[in-house]
């Protein structure tokens, strides 16, 4: 299940008039019975809320004053998001004619046209505040404060991500709230500027609206609207006609293979990177040790210490942590066992709070090998969002495979995967399969059709900056490059960047026209230094007749780019 949470507005979202209809209660009770959380995210203060809805406890958490307050209906606790209003910055308003004013535990709230006396109050008093709107609500709160950060503060404290929660709203201040949430809803009756930032604008309006949202939840957990959701996908690199290349952050197995040195690993950490930027969690087996220094992830496990599953499971309750687990010490026979006590644990992770959102298996056919078909059998016919990468598909159950709707091959040989991947499952194999050059890869989508399609991968960062330093001050051994000019006059080699721009910049007009004319420079910037954006500078100085020119359009480019 991908939606574990409704966070929902209730002034002219769940309410219509200030109130809830019996229909609605019911549809509440139908999303509570599917296992999902529903929380209510209100500009009210508690003490209004409780009177217009006397059925508040049916939710099962409340986000009141904005984000500044959490609520918990069954036992009446609250905590404070925020300070509590300054009682001589509420006379400053009531002095300055503001009128009425609303003082809650955080909140202090008027109406228009008074926003232009409170902005005033707060630059006169020298206070750091921030001024929300609500349909011609004025709302003061701290900064930093809104329905946004208060859901993330409540989703934190129970183990739950965005990223599995669905919201829905219809005002200004809804705004951040759609903003953060994985999927965004807008009710008929929205705000223009409300359904602009919204991934689905129900048919009806007010509750109406919420109970549309909660049919579909029950009925398809909101599937057809991911391909709305380009934004939280993982974006890759680019096609060959120049599309993304992307894939979604929820959908069915991958499978990476190539043969060793072919570049899997520097392709994982592109994903990988991208998962981090998005905000995914991801778990990642690694049982050769090459993904220990991943930022921001906690390695459990090394040559010597088993990874203990209890401790996994601790560590992957909070959302943001990533983490990677070094099965070194585990004897090759004894892998296979370990997954399956991992998977157990790791399915119910994922039943109880939708995370990790990504399980990552590095040389996957020492955990789902071929003989541990019945281990194999355990993977859900449903499981998303993991990638199998394998020097060896042939190698991998038929089970684990028949689970793969995306193969991705990557190396010289990239027909050999689809070939071991078609053979298992007895599939015909897909015809023209690209070949592939560094930082390329051939991907076949099962579910689009039978073709398949090359892409560039993106660099991941982390390689981009050890490969920015051995260009820039790195002996780049036989890549160099060397001046000669015409008739091999000379033999000045450039082992570096670096050198280069400084033999370049004292270099005779012949040898420069030499080289520039034969295209030499855009070819070792493209096919040596791997930097496609420098090779298309050099080509553009290749279209530029004065030599000073030309030579300022490179050099320049360089000493921005590997000297900053």
């Amino acid at each position: 299940m991908r939606y574990l949470v409704l966070a929902t507005d209730y002034d002219g979202t769940l309410a219509d008039q200030g109130r809830v209809s019996e229909k609605i209660l019911h549809e509440l009770e139908l999303l509570k019975a599917s296992g999902r959380r529903l929380i209510l995210v209100t500009g009210r203060e508690m003490k209004d809320l409780v009177e217009v809805f006397p059925d508040y406890k049916i939710i099962d958490y409340i986000v009141a004053e904005n984000g500044g307050l959490i609520h918990e209906p069954a036992t009446g606790k609250e905590q404070l998001l925020g300070p509590p209003p300054d009682e001589s910055f509420v006379r400053a308003l009531a002095d300055g004619g503001v009128h009425p004013i609303s003082v809650g535990k955080v909140i202090i709230a008027t109406w228009e046209p008074h926003e232009k006396t409170v902005l005033d109050v707060i630059k006169a008093s020298a206070s750091e505040r921030q001024v929300i709107f609500n349909k011609g609500a004025v709302m003061i709160l701290p900064p930093g404060v809104n329905k946004a950060t208060g859901l993330q503060h409540l989703l934190y404290s129970l183990h739950l991500s965005l990223h599995n929660t669905v919201a829905i709203g219809d005002a200004e201040n809804d705004g951040a709230l759609l903003q953060a949430a994985e999927c965004a809803v807008a009710v008929a009756n929205a705000l223009p500027g409300l359904k602009s930032l919204a991934d689905w604008v129900t048919d009806a309006s007010h509750g109406e609206g919420v109970s549309q949202l909660i049919q579909a939840l029950l009925a398809t957990d909101l599937s057809g609207l991911d391909a709305r959701l380009t934004r939280h996908y993982l974006q890759l690199g680019e096609r060959e006609d120049g599309s993304p290349f992307h894939i979604s952050p929820y959908g069915k197995g991958i499978l990476l293979a190539g043969a060793s040195g072919s570049g899997k690993t520097t392709f994982t950490l592109s994903i990988v990177e991208s998962m981090v930027k998005q905000g995914y969690q991801f778990c990642l087996i690694d049982p050769e040790g090459d993904y220990l220094q991943l930022p921001g992830a906690v390695v459990i496990g090394n040559d010597q210490a088993l990874p203990l599953i209890e401790e996994i499971a601790r560590l992957l309750q909070a959302p943001g942590q990533n983490v990677v687990v070094c099965t070194l010490s585990i004897p090759l026979a004894d892998r296979p066992a370990f997954f399956g006590r991992f998977l157990s644990m790791f399915l119910d992770l994922r039943k109880e709070y939708g995370h990790p959102h990504w399980l990552l298996l590095d040389e996957a056919h020492h955990l789902v090998p071929g003989q541990a078909e019945t281990l194999a059998d355990r993977l859900p016919e449903q499981l998303a969002n993991f990638i199998l990468i394998s020097t060896s598909p042939h190698a991998l159950s038929a089970t684990s495979l028949s689970r793969v709707s995306t193969v991705m091959a990557i190396g010289k040989d990239s027909a050999y995967p689809f070939q071991q991947f078609c053979e298992k499952l007895q599939l015909p194999m897909p015809s023209n399969i690209p070949s592939l050059s560094e930082n390329e890869i051939a991907v076949w989508d099962r579910e689009n059709g039978p073709a398949v399609y090359k892409a560039r991968f993106n660099l991941p960062v982390q390689l981009q900056q050890r490969h920015k330093k051995k260009y820039a001050q790195g002996d780049m051994s036989y890549n160099s490059f060397i001046f000669t000019g015409p008739g091999n006059k000379m033999h000045l080699k450039a082992n570096n960047l670096l050198l280069f721009a400084h033999i370049a910049e004292g270099i005779d007009a012949e040898t420069w026209w030499f080289h520039l004319r034969r295209q030499d420079f855009s070819h070792w910037f493209r096919d040596s230094v791997h930097d496609e954006d420098l090779a298309r500078v050099g080509e553009e100085a290749e279209k530029i007749s004065d030599m000073e020119a030309s030579k300022k359009h490179i050099l320049s480019y360089i000493t921005t780019k590997y000297t900053a």
